[in-house]
C-alpha cells in the first residue's frame, strides 16, 4: 500500500492550484446526484405528491452538504489507497492539488452547515439521519470496514441508504414502513451494484489492498452471492406496492426490473477473467435499475 508522505510532499508543491471544480470532486457529485433523487422520491411518495419547494430544496441542499462532507473526509483517509488504484489517482488529494488535512476540514465545514440548515428549516430528525449517515460512511464503512473485510461494502453499504429516510422525515417527521423499505432497497442493491465494479477493478484493489469480495474470496462466490442479493432485492422492491403508497404499475416495472437483474447477475456465471464484458454490463444495469425504480415510485405514487 503506498505511503501518504509522497502526497503530501507533492501536496506541499502545488500548493495554491486548487481551483473550485478540484473542492466540488471532493465531494463526489455524481455520487451526491443520485442520493439527492433517492432522496426526493421518497419526499414525493411520503407527501402523496410534490412536498412544498422550500423544503424540498432545504432537505436536498442539506443532504447534499452532508454528503459531499463524507465524501471529502473519506478522501482525507483514503489518500494512500487512492494514490495506487488507477480509478481514483487523479483525484486532488493524491494528485496534490489539495492538502489532505484541507479535505478533512472542508468535509467537517461541510456537515456542520449541513447539520445547521437542517435544524433551522426542515426539523430535528431529519438532520439527525443527515448526520448519522455521514458519521456512517466516515466512521462505519471508510475507517472501520473498507479495509479489515469482505463484508466491507455489504454492512457499508446502509450509509448509502440513509437518503429515502432523511426525504421521508423531511415531509413527515418521522420514518415510515414505506421508507424502511426504500432502504432496505438501497442496501440490497449495494453489493450486486458495487462487487459488479469490483470485477472488472480487480487489479486496483489488490495493489491497494482493499479487501473486496473478488479479491479475498473469489469470482465465483462473489458471482453467487450477488446472484442471492438480486433476489432479496426482488423481494424488497416488490415489498414496497403492499404497503400502499405505490400503484400496480410500479409493481410491474419494480418486477421487471429485479428479473433483469437477476437474469444480469446470472450471466456472470458464465463470464471469467480475463473477460469483464457482463461485469460492466451489469454495472450499467445497476444503476439504471435504482433510477427507473425509484422514478416509477414518484411516476405511480398514490395521491390519496
Amino acid at each position: 500500500m503506498a505511503n501518504p508522505m509522497p502526497i503530501e510532499a507533492k501536496a506541499a508543491s502545488r500548493a495554491g492550484t486548487a481551483s473550485l471544480g478540484d473542492y466540488a470532486q471532493l465531494t463526489k457529485p455524481r455520487i451526491i446526484l443520485l442520493l439527492v433523487i433517492t432522496a426526493y422520491c421518497a419526499m414525493v411518495v411520503a407527501a402523496h405528491g410534490l412536498p412544498p419547494f422550500l423544503l424540498s430544496l432545504y432537505t436536498l441542499l442539506g443532504l447534499a452538504l452532508s454528503a459531499g462532507g463524507a465524501h471529502a473526509v473519506n478522501m482525507w483517509y483514503d489518500r494512500d489507497i487512492d494514490a495506487v488504484m488507477a480509478r481514483t489517482n487523479d483525484r486532488p488529494v493524491p494528485q496534490g492539488k489539495i492538502p489532505a488535512v484541507r479535505s478533512l476540514y472542508f468535509g467537517i465545514s461541510l456537515m456542520g452547515v449541513s447539520l445547521v440548515l437542517l435544524l433551522a428549516t426542515v426539523n430535528l430528525l431529519t438532520a439527525l439521519l443527515a448526520l448519522g449517515g455521514f458519521l456512517y460512511y466516515v466512521l462505519i464503512y471508510t475507517m472501520w470496514l473498507k479495509r479489515s473485510t469482505p463484508q466491507n461494502i455489504v454492512i457499508g453499504g446502509g450509509a448509502g441508504a440513509f437518503p429515502p429516510l432523511i426525504g421521508w422525515a423531511a415531509v413527515t417527521g418521522q420514518i415510515g414502513l414505506a421508507a424502511v423499505l426504500m432502504f432496505l432497497i438501497i442496501f440490497l442493491w449495494t453489493p450486486p451494484h458495487f462487487w459488479a465494479l469490483a470485477l472488472y477493478r480487480q487489479d486496483d484493489y489488490r495493489r491497494a489492498g482493499v479487501p473486496m469480495m473478488p479479491v479475498v474470496r473469489g469470482e465465483r462466490s462473489t458471482k453467487v452471492q450477488m446472484i442471492s442479493y438480486a433476489a432479496l432485492l426482488l423481494i424488497a422492491s416488490a415489498a414496497l406496492y403492499f404497503t400502499g403508497v405505490v400503484g400496480a404499475a410500479y409493481l410491474g416495472i419494480a418486477l421487471a426490473l429485479s428479473i433483469g437483474f437477476l437474469v444480469m447477475t446470472g450471466l456472470l456465471l458464465r463470464e471469467h477473467a480475463p473477460e469483464t464484458t457482463f461485469a460492466r454490463r451489469t454495472f450499467g444495469y445497476s444503476l439504471l435499475y435504482l433510477t427507473v425504480l425509484f422514478a416509477a415510485m414518484v411516476l405511480n405514487v398514490r395521491t390519496f
